[in-house]
């Protein structure tokens, strides 16, 4: 006869004040987020949000992390502190300590995120790491250009490295950094940022900590990633066993790029595998395996269990395979500066496999590409440093986050000018006309690029940019969905294709750096979302409004819908 098997032993500090002390150490991670954003200096994590915050036990273990922040950055920040525990064993850390990294295949996938990780003590005893993250504005190198082969030529390559040792910044690694950019105080005002939000959270912990009577958070981390792991299992104990496939062609570089992902659902967990995807390329698109973990996870997420938090125990039960060499699992030295371009689009493709298990559940595709506006000058990089009239043109870098529209839910429309899955903000112009040369022209919904549809893709946005002294400037290009545009889903179309041009009328290439002439605006038309089910189907009064909004233009209503417009 088998023997019984045994209750697990009741917590000494009970369910109720486990969660409480959870949602408290929650509150810990976002006011360290907010910490950041607060003190940096560059406009990707002040305006954009384009960061991440964390607690990690002492194994490496995320335990929680904040709202404000990207996927990117969070879920690959949440593997990154194991590579910081391995070359610095938390026996030798001390207070004060603090410890950097921008290595794209330990840290966040590119050397624009800076990845800063500390301990956290408690009455003198290390209880807990914080770890953050931002995207820095430059590095150096080419810029913020796909075009290099190899990430030598991409700028500023940190290791593991300990930036501060009990309460002092080591002076040579700044020194390092400050003469590797083109923008040193920026630079070097996000890394003391940093810092500064790491110290926030050791902080608050310590106060959490005196508070309820703890010493150490093993038994919350247990729970934690327990409670959460269970979660995820009971998510996807409802699905239907086996595996179903996804594909997706996107633009790529110089060729074609296809995507391909099997998604496996077993009884306790998912797999996700990316074999017969392209191989990788020669240019700086390609992702490293931490990032296409990330975002694959992210996707996954998003549809099976989007409600239980994020930490250790979901990110365990999806595990990701590529094969090596392929341009979702790039090896160093490959050039991977913009691997959002492939990382973003991979949720689409995880939801072309998983519409198929749980149809009706699942968006269409969305533009998924940030349209970013990478825009710099500068001696020997646009030119001699000098304006057509004559006067001085002062050397900038500048990153504006902006979005096309994402696809059609299954019974809404696509947000219009709405970053998925990164989840960074629009940058105000306001902002950018502050801190760069530039102007701003024009801004606005781009009519007709949302896909048609019962439920309308997301609408894109155009936007006019001109050098405020007349000089010339360029444009670091990273973008997808010009040539193959998002497919809609059920029946619904695709979204308009994105376009990059000038003023006067000449195209300009979707990637790469180039320059806008003196005098010259660039032009950018950001792609619209995949529509969602029939268009017939849409509710001819919704297709009115549309029309009457300038969203639609009556002649697209009339040809996409058979309505006329007001």
């Amino acid at each position: 006869m088998s023997t019984p098997t045994k209750s697990p032993p009741k917590s000494p500090l009970g369910d109720i004040r486990l969660q409480v002390m959870w949602n408290r150490l929650l509150s810990v991670v976002e006011e360290q987020a907010r910490a950041l954003v607060r003190t940096a200096f560059s406009t990707s994590a002040r305006e954009a949000g384009d960061i991440s915050a964390g607690v990690f036990d002492l194994e490496g273990r995320m335990l929680a992390q904040a709202v404000t922040g990207t996927p990117g950055h969070v879920n690959s920040m949440a593997r990154s502190v194991i590579h910081f525990i391995r070359e610095f064993p938390v026996e030798t850390m001390k207070e004060g300590d603090a410890y950097i990294t921008n290595d794209p295949w330990k840290g966040t996938g590119h050397l624009y995120d800076i990845v800063v990780t500390s301990p956290a003590f408690h009455n003198g005893k290390l209880v807990a790491l914080f770890s953050c993250t931002t995207h820095v504005v430059d590095i150096g190198g080419l810029g913020q250009s796909p075009d290099g082969r190899q990430v030598f030529h991409e700028g500023l390559f940190l290791p593991l490295l300990p930036l501060m040792r009990e309460g002092v910044i080591d002076e040579s690694v700044m020194r390092i950094v400050r003469a590797n950019v083109r923008e040193p105080v920026q630079v070097e005002g996000d890394i003391h940022a940093l810092v500064g939000c790491n110290g926030i959270g050791e902080k608050r912990l310590s106060d959490m900590m005196a508070e309820h009577g703890i010493d150490t958070l093993d038994e919350l981390g247990t729970h934690i990633i327990e409670k959460s792991r269970a979660g995820m299992i009971a998510a996807i104990s409802k699905l239907p066993r086996g595996t179903w496939k996804g594909h997706m062609r996107i633009d790529g570089y110089d060729a074609p790029i296809d995507l391909h992902a099997a998604v496996t659902i077993h009884a306790d967990h998912i797999t996700v595998d990316y074999a017969g995807t392209s191989g990788s390329s020669i240019y700086g698109i390609n992702s490293p395996m931490c990032y296409t973990e990330a975002y694959t996870a992210f996707g996954i997420k998003c549809v099976v269990a989007p409600t239980i938090p994020n930490n250790a125990g979901t990110l365990d039960s999806i595990l990701v395979t590529a094969p090596e060499n392929t341009i979702v699992n790039a090896l160093h030295p490959a050039a991977v500066n913009a691997r959002s371009t492939i990382g973003h689009m991979l949720p689409d493709v995880c939801f072309d496999a998983l519409h198929q298990v749980i149809p009706g559940q699942v968006p269409a595709e969305g533009t998924s590409n940030l349209w970013n506006l990478k825009l710099g000058a500068g001696h020997g990089m646009t030119g001699t440093g000098t304006t057509g009239k004559g006067g001085n043109s002062r050397p900038f870098m500048v990153t504006t986050f902006h979005s096309g529209g994402t696809g059609a839910r299954p019974a809404l429309d696509g947000l219009s000018a709405t970053p998925f899955p990164s989840g960074v903000r629009n940058v105000p112009v306001e902002i950018t006309e502050t801190i760069a040369p530039v102007v701003v022209w024009k801004k606005e919904y781009r009519q007709d690029s949302g896909g048609p549809g019962a439920q309308r893709g997301g609408l894109g946005q155009v936007m006019e940019v001109e050098h405020r002294e007349g000089a010339p400037f360029g444009i670091f290009a990273t973008f997808e969905r010009v040539k193959y545009p998002a497919r809609g889903r059920e029946g619904g179309q695709a979204g308009g294709n994105g376009r990059l041009s000038l003023a006067s009328g000449q195209e300009l290439k979707a990637k790469g750096f180039q320059t806008i002439p003196a005098g010259e605006r660039l032009v950018v038309e950001m792609p619209g979302g995949g529509g969602y089910g029939d268009p017939a189907r849409r509710d001819p009064e919704a297709v009115k409004r549309d029309v009457r909004l300038g969203l639609v233009s009556k002649e697209a209503a009339k040809a996409a819908y058979g309505v006329e417009g007001d």
